[in-house]
């Protein structure tokens, strides 16, 4: 039976935070409030865009009111966030080993589908994965399995494994009942030990052995029903 690797994206495969701190202090500057730092943008990546402009917005202490407004500002510049985006050591090499393997590979991701179908795309990354989900693919976001589990059927029957870098992937993969390889150098808020996982790594050059060790451990049927919350 084939393996089913679903990777997160932002703080897992790409570090992206520069080019996101690049497009979130345009839209501030736009309305003359004080940018962010590098730091903060990392920190408040994770839940998806919506997610992001409420912390960017309550870290500035401009009024809910202009949620909306400053939402879309920043969605009209996302797209083309791709210049400053880097792939983590390694990560096309292990793709294409993976693939070479027979691995099914997809990304399960909470940044918006257009926006992660374009860096992928920037990043000659798109041709390794056979399903992308993004945090508007499905009504439900990560942590709900929902979008998760949606891959993994995409996909198709195989044992599945989920490799992610922050608590909210590990809380998505527990929910899913699908073995989690967190990635230690992504975006992650809380310590090690504090975020359940299968395995844990920060170098792409150990990722497929942790697949082969923990495969064997992953489920193998087609998803079931999942409910949302």
């Amino acid at each position: 039976m084939s393996t089913a690797v679903v990777f997160d994206l932002d703080g897992t495969l790409i570090d992206s935070a520069p080019d996101i701190h690049v497009i979130a202090n345009r839209v501030l500057t736009e309305i003359g409030v004080e940018p962010i730092s590098l730091q903060q943008t990392r920190s408040f990546i994770g839940n998806g865009a919506a997610a992001f402009v409420t912390r960017m917005r309550e870290a500035r202490g401009i009024a809910e009111s202009h949620q909306d407004e400053l939402h879309r500002a920043f969605l009209a510049l996302y797209d083309d966030a791709v210049g400053l985006t880097t792939v983590y050591p390694d990560v096309p090499e292990i793709l294409e080993e993976l693939r070479s393997t027979g691995a099914l590979l997809g990304i399960c991701t909470n940044k918006p589908l257009r926006p992660a179908e374009s860096v992928l795309r920037h990043m000659g990354l798109s041709g390794f994965f056979k399903a992308v989900r993004g945090g508007d693919s499905l009504p439900q976001r990560k942590p709900d399995p929902a979008p998760l589990l949606d891959t993994f059927a995409a996909l198709g029957k195989g044992q599945w494994i989920y490799v992610g870098d922050s608590e909210i992937d590990a809380e998505t993969a527990s929910r899913a009942e699908v073995p989690f390889l967190l990635f230690t150098r992504g975006y992650r808020k809380k310590a090690l030990g504090e975020i359940r996982h299968a395995a844990a790594f920060d170098s792409f050059r150990d990722l497929p052995g942790l697949i082969r060790q923990h495969a064997a451990q992953a489920p193998g049927l087609l998803p079931r029903k999942t409910t949302t919350g």
